[in-house]
């Protein structure tokens, strides 16, 4: 039985996308080097996944919030929160977060502020690295990935194609019957979309 060739080709030149650094960020370039060394040397599942969610673009990187990862941590005393992404703070909490260890790329600056406030750390994944290299007592995390904000991404549609990204939502002031009603979205005016 050979490979369909005229349905699903040959795959040539499809090197494996974690062979090459895209990132032209230093320092995500320093930790995956560093990752790659420990997932190497300690065969730990831990490392490995890191380095694989260092890889990712940013939208694959998405961020979380203190409500979500304080709920993730509830009865995970003495763990410590590992997030390949940013972690951002959460206006709707009102109350004070419980004490917390986190490990992630970023922090907003109120988010940092919150973490260190309830007595918690905020901690970076050299720093993690030292502490946990093989990723002992450490929950890995990840943040929503259908966030809103992704229903803006994309092309902008134009006369020449007005199709050429459809659903992608506008950023619009109101929603209301005197927004963005115009061009792109009556014939009389343009192009439809």
């Amino acid at each position: 039985m050979g490979i369909d060739l005229k349905a699903g080709g040959r795959r040539v030149g499809h090197k494996s996308s974690t062979k090459v650094i895209k990132t032209q960020n230093p320092y995500t370039r320093l930790l995956i080097k560093l990752y790659k060394f420990l997932e190497r040397r300690t065969d730990s599942k831990f490392c490995a996944t890191v380095v694989k969610r260092l890889h990712m673009s940013k939208v694959n990187q998405p961020p979380i919030g203190l409500n979500r990862l304080a709920k993730y941590m509830t009865n995970k005393e003495g763990k410590i929160a590992v997030i390949v992404g940013k972690v951002t703070d959460d206006v709707r909490m009102l109350g004070d977060i419980p004490k917390m260890s986190v490990c992630a790329l970023g922090f907003t600056e109120s988010a940092r502020k919150r973490i260190l406030a309830a007595g918690g750390e905020c901690l970076t994944f050299d720093q993690l690295a030292l502490r946990a290299p093989k990723g002992a007592n450490t929950v890995l995390l990840r943040g929503p990935k259908s966030r809103e904000a992704l229903a803006h991404f994309g092309h902008s549609t134009s006369v020449n194609n007005p199709h050429t990204h459809d659903g992608v939502k506008p950023y619009v002031r109101s929603n209301g019957r005197k927004f963005e009603r115009a061009r792109g979205r009556r014939r009389s005016c343009g192009f439809k979309v």
